[in-house]
């Protein structure tokens, strides 16, 4: 199938963004400065992202409008108006403050399924000058351990079957002084347990918030790489400038607009898009607790009348899977725009929205540690299907050489961004070297590599590193293949990113036996469900191969290099670090 070059943006189409017709001139009509002038701060120095989000609108007249419509797996629906979402994260704020000695700059982590309490906690926690860590719901005891034990969070807000799933890494969390349960379905707990529900009852409803400095910690969001475990990627208050921002212009949200983001709130989309740049602009958002499902998602946007919709290509090459008919059967007139964020997003699903909802998905770019869009393709923009679309304005962004100097147009090198945009990441924590490191020649270096055209669009060509994309989470061979080897009969792990069609890569790992073990079907099954019991279902491997030994520098560094060209049956490359035989 052939592509078109160019989609052409609708003439009808309008954005709020100043000038974006010339985008030359839009990159000097919009300042960070010019977004400050549009919120509530406190004044030039203090601000706090719950205030932004929330409390700033009850002076509005979106006081009683709803800001979350949130529907559970079974189909139970709940509303929250701005005022009620103000009222119970005064609750929970004083909760902390009062019940559980939280003070400012604690770490308060949570470990919960996609709830409104989830919602809830994370706003009054930030209105109580805590920093907050949102992990995955599918994480394994393992993946929350290293992330509490490396943040030394203080509280950590839990359910009861979660907490099943983890009680066994409390005793190696010597800082984690408090466990709070949201115990919705109203399990008997423990007489030593901690109820939000019994907490929140007694709580005043009346909160001052934190008047947090635009560079205190806010949010600490953690991200894999090719060695070592996951670092935490620790963002500020000010980075609420950015996702307004962006939210706005990119997303292009508008005050009656109904939206919907797919993405969980342990992840970094589910924060800064599924909680703060919607909030932040007055927009009533819905949330599905379910997961995919086709069928379920499709009737979830009739139902709800959505009109600006986020969400993952994986989800979307899902729904191109479950064929052409199956949308057709629903009505989405209320729909108008659709984005895409997490991973590059394929040619052809950019024509297939086109061709079953009369407009294409706009794909855009951006990390954990940028913490706001960077560059997206905007909605009165043409769309070139596969690219990443074009610098938001403010930021500039470039290509470089492995001197880390700007390349010219058209040729492939490290996508880099200029350092000092508000929702850039400040450290990792306790992690400073590391993250001195990704920073060269007066450029944030993404790790990912790229190409820019002669019209400014960014396409994207590939990861520099190990990290493994699959459906849009990263992660860290490293991090895996420790799992691996904790197993008794693994010598040592190899982990790669194996192409495919759907997720973009899945995990393959490659062990090797200690001796007196022989590979087999039964223990290539009891590796696999020991790794998934640490890890979350993401980061479990598809594969597992067995081999004698695995291919290893003169050092004894595994080469994974090697381990992916033998897979995908390419050129091995240089070789002269292999150890002898």
């Amino acid at each position: 199938m052939e592509y078109p070059q160019i989609i052409k943006a609708p003439a009808d189409q309008h954005t709020v963004i100043p000038n974006i017709e010339n985008y030359d001139q839009s990159r000097n009509a919009l300042t960070w400065n010019t977004i400050r002038n549009e919120l509530d701060i406190f004044d030039n120095d203090h601000i706090n992202i719950a205030h932004i989000t929330i409390d700033r609108h009850l002076k509005t007249d979106r006081r009683e409008k709803k800001a979350m419509i949130w529907e559970s797996k079974k189909g139970d629906v709940e509303e929250y108006t701005y005022a009620e979402m103000a009222r119970l994260s005064n609750k929970f704020a004083n909760v902390l403050v009062n019940k559980l000695g939280v003070q400012k700059g604690d770490r308060v982590f949570f470990f919960l399924e996609r709830i409104p309490e989830i919602f809830i906690g994370i706003i009054g926690t930030l209105k109580a000058g805590g920093v907050i860590g949102p992990l995955f719901s599918a994480f394994g005891p393992d993946a929350v351990k290293d992330r509490l034990e490396d943040s030394g969070a203080k509280v950590l807000v839990t359910s009861p079957t979660l907490k099943k799933k983890i009680i066994d890494i409390f005793p190696e969390l010597p800082a984690l002084e408090k466990i709070v349960l949201v115990n919705r379905n109203k399990k008997t707990l423990d007489p030593d347990d901690l109820s939000y529900e019994e907490l929140m009852e007694g709580a005043s409803e009346n909160f001052d918030i934190a008047r947090t400095h635009k560079e205190d910690y806010a949010i600490i969001h953690y991200t894999s790489g090719t060695t070592g475990k996951p670092k935490g990627a620790a963002h500020v208050h000010e980075a609420i400038i950015g996702q307004y921002a962006t939210a706005k212009y990119v997303l292009d949200l508008h005050e009656d607009d109904i939206y919907w983001c797919t993405a969980d709130p342990g992840w970094v989309t589910g924060t800064s898009y599924g909680m703060f740049g919607p909030w932040s602009n007055g927009i009533t958002q819905v949330i599905y607790e379910g997961g995919f499902s086709a069928k379920n998602w499709y009737s979830f946007l009739e139902r709800y009348n959505v009109s600006v919709w986020y969400t993952a290509p994986t989800a979307i090459r899902m729904l191109m899977k479950a064929g052409d008919e199956l949308p057709r059967q629903y009505n989405f007139d209320s729909l108008r725009y659709m984005c895409s964020v997490g991973e590059p997003l394929n040619p052809e699903a950019v024509v297939w929205g086109e061709d079953i909802w009369g407009k294409p998905f706009h794909d855009n770019w951006w990390q954990t540690e940028t913490g706001s869009i960077m560059i997206a393709n905007y909605p009165i923009q043409d769309v070139r299907p596969g690219s990443m679309g074009r610098p938001f304005p403010g930021i500039t962004a470039g290509i470089l050489d492995e001197d880390f100097n700007e390349l010219p147009p058209g040729e492939e090198g490290n996508l880099a961004i200029k350092p000092g945009w508000p929702s850039m990441f400040r450290t990792y924590w306790q992690k400073d070297e590391l993250y001195q490191s990704r920073f060269k020649n007066g450029w944030y270096i993404s790790g990912d590599k790229a190409r820019q055209d002669d019209d400014g669009y960014f396409w994207f060509v590939g990861r520099a590193d190990d990290v493994i994309n699959t459906a849009g989470h990263l992660v860290g061979p490293f991090e895996v293949e420790s799992v691996l080897i904790e197993h008794p009969a693994v010598a040592e792990a190899g982990v790669i990113g194996k192409p495919d069609p759907i997720v973009m890569e899945v995990i393959k790992a490659f062990v090797s036996l200690k001796e007196g073990y022989e590979q087999s079907s039964e223990l290539l099954r009891e590796i696999q469900l020991f790794a998934k019991k640490r890890l979350s279902m993401a980061a479990t491997p598809r594969e597992i191969e067995f081999l004698p030994s695995l291919p290893k520098t003169r050092s004894g560094k595994i080469m994974r290099r090697l381990l992916k060209a033998r897979e995908l049956g390419l050129p091995l490359g240089d070789t002269s670090t292999l150890e002898d035989d």
